[in-house]
């Protein structure tokens, strides 16, 4: 399409959209306290994100518009500029109700745990599992199977899954005759998914930041811990996506594109396709050279993070009864201050991991010393997506955008189709920019409070399904988008044409979101136990494949 006329068309809908509200919001008797451009924020993000492609200089426009329109509020006097501008400071550090450290203890997680990635990597730990687990490959299947296993293994991050997971596979699946964009899939497939649903994660304190200041602007007395977990059981894409890898990768049967991939494979020994142009390699997410590799380098630091974060919790959370019992843990977890512990655990795991670098791995100080500053540096690209993500949500607040649109919608929006709108709304929102965090960032304050709303300002089942239906539309748009840098980074990991992934990807993700709106969002929108939706979706992934095993035979016969 023509830039011209795709950024005329992107801004005619923007601007009717707001026609829309401002209409809308005259009808409504009860909005007489709210503004309707409220709206505009969110709204540009969304827009200027799907036009550009660049998710920072849209997230900074929208939350520079959202300050002018709560100066305007003000009537654009210099001390009304003074006063907000000074509000919003305080909204995305400490908070504006006393002093709050949360945000302090969400950046000091994301630091430490990204720099333990490096390090548990470079000191060859992470090898030493993969090796370990390589001897049991014995075929194609099995090969997928352990690649598979590997990417639900290593949860702890996107990034770090698909770059460790990718380099340290492909020479097995390359030897089982496993095609690139198989391992491409398999890797791409168990990274975000896995890492979205880990509670220990690079995801987990982005995840529980948003779900608590949202908390904080419906007035809802619980934390963003408690919710994430409340949400679990209504991941139904990523879910059913790992659960889809691991039946694929035990069948052996592929459709589609992929079929065609794995058929070359097969017969001809290319595990690339002729036209394949790969892109670069994964070097600075492998082991440094003179690392003893030695599994229990990650292995220790993991097990002290698990530990000491399970404890942490119990222990804060004045836990009583039987740790083997789920109400006790959920009620540990609400009363716990998890996001401090999850700070203070992800620092003991990285002080054991450079003692099992430079002891077990035989790593010196002066190489240790630039891993970790390297995975500190990798942690500054979501932390400035983190941090305009509360700017945009102190914007929200101020002109409380989540008041308004639950006004707004309400009495013309059904709580049994709403979670299903919210996951196609965020799969299309990730899919056009390439990012599942920023369309968290942007959905997240502005869906949940229309789902409380729809709950009868109660927290009830749509809020939590909508939680849930958020975080897996965002995934399952990434996941699907070329723009996406998983999907980037999956490919390089893999030494895969990054269209190659697409094209065969999709097909496999297209089923899976389908499957989970059918047996997963729209039954548990009527009632129906998530549990019920994950085995039957299960079920049909099942089906999906002895159908296509079926039909081979069939057609092999009518053949012969």
């Amino acid at each position: 399409m023509n830039t011209k006329l795709k950024y005329g068309i992107g801004f005619l809908i923007f601007f009717a959209i707001c026609f829309l509200f401002r209409w809308r919001a005259a009808q409504v008797s009860s909005a007489e306290t709210l503004v309707w451009y409220s709206v505009i924020p969110p709204l540009l993000a969304v827009t200027l994100a799907i036009l550009t492609t660049r998710l920072f200089p849209s997230l900074c426009i929208a939350v520079g518009v959202g300050l002018l329109l709560s100066w305007y509020q003000q009537h654009f006097t210099p001390i009304g500029f003074l006063t907000e501008s000074v509000w919003f400071v305080r909204a995305v550090s400490i908070g504006n109700d006393g002093v709050d450290l949360f945000n302090f203890w969400v950046v000091l997680f994301v630091c430490l745990i990204m720099a333990t990635i490096s390090i548990v990597v470079a000191s060859g730990g992470i090898s030493g599992v993969v090796v370990w687990l390589s001897r049991f490959a014995k075929g194609p299947r099995s090969a997928q199977f352990i690649t598979g296993v590997m990417g639900i293994v290593i949860f702890i991050g996107d990034y770090s899954n698909a770059m460790i997971v990718g380099p340290t596979m492909r020479p097995l699946t390359d030897h089982h005759r496993v095609s690139r964009e198989k391992l491409a899939f398999l890797v791409d497939s168990t990274s975000a998914p896995i890492a979205g649903l880990a509670f220990v994660s690079t995801w987990i304190g982005y995840e529980v930041g948003l779900f608590n200041d949202v908390a904080e602007t419906i007035g809802l007395d619980r934390d963003g811990y408690s919710m994430f977990f409340d949400a679990l059981g209504f991941r139904f894409y990523c879910i059913l996506t790992i659960l889809f890898v691991i039946i694929n990768a035990i069948s052996g049967k592929d459709y589609g594109a992929m079929h065609r991939a794995e058929t070359r494979a097969r017969e001809t020994g290319d595990v690339a396709a002729p036209d394949a142009e790969a892109l670069g390699h994964a070097a600075s997410f492998t082991s440094l050279p003179n690392a003893v590799i030695q599994p229990l380098s990650a292995v220790l630091p993991l097990l002290a993070l698990f530990g000491l974060l399970l404890g942490g919790f119990w222990i804060d959370g004045n836990g009583t009864g039987s740790i083997l019992s789920l109400t006790a843990w959920r009620d540990a977890l609400s009363a716990a201050d998890n996001v401090k512990i999850l700070a203070c655990a992800a620092a003991s795991a990285f002080v054991i991991g450079v003692i099992c670098a430079r002891w077990l791995s035989k790593l010196r100080f002066s190489e240790i010393v630039p891993v970790i500053w390297g995975g500190v540096k990798g942690s500054l690209t979501p932390l400035g997506i983190l941090l305009l993500a509360w700017g945009l949500k102190a914007s929200c607040d101020r002109l409380m955008t989540g008041q308004f649109l639950a006004t707004m919608l309400s009495d013309v929006v059904s709580p049994l189709w709403f979670p299903i709108f919210v996951f196609v709304c965020a799969s299309v929102t990730s899919f056009a920019t390439g990012t599942s965090w920023g369309t968290m960032a942007i959905l997240i304050p502005t869906a949940i409070p229309v789902a409380f709303s729809l709950d009868g300002g109660s927290y009830g089942l749509t809020t939590i399904i909508c939680l849930g239906a958020v975080l897996d539309g965002a995934i399952f748009g990434d996941h699907c988008s070329p723009l996406s840098d998983t999907t980037i980074l999956s490919s390089i990991a893999s030494s895969c044409d990054p269209l190659h992934h697409v094209r065969t990807q999709l097909p496999y993700s297209l089923t899976v979101a389908i499957i989970a709106l059918f047996c997963g969002y729209l039954p548990a929108a009527l009632g129906v136990t998530s549990g019920i939706g994950i085995v039957s979706g299960t079920g049909v992934i099942v089906l999906l494949f002895f159908g296509v095993a079926g039909f081979r035979r069939i057609q092999e016969s009518r053949g012969n």
